[in-house]
């Protein structure tokens, strides 16, 4: 009776094979965008990482700045 309700594990090579099969799958739904979006994404994130570049430029000189001015403040 135990042997009945015994479910057969699939094989490694069953499960990849049906991994890849859905992976196929998902791709043929993937809608890819088109060479004008991918140029004007990539434009808006090399303009973003060069804007917080500044950002983080300036907030580290505030603070280094800060720092400096409140070691000297006390060594003194």
């Amino acid at each position: 009776m135990a042997a009945e309700l015994e479910v057969k594990k699939p094989s490694w090579v069953d499960s990849t094979r049906e991994y890849l099969t859905d992976i196929r799958s998902e791709m043929k739904r993937v809608t890819w965008p088109n060479r004008t979006q991918v140029e004007s994404t990539t434009l808006v994130v090399i303009l973003s990482v060069f804007v917080f570049a500044a950002y983080f430029k300036l907030v580290d000189s505030v603070i280094a700045v800060t720092v400096t001015r409140a070691y000297n403040a006390l060594v003194k």
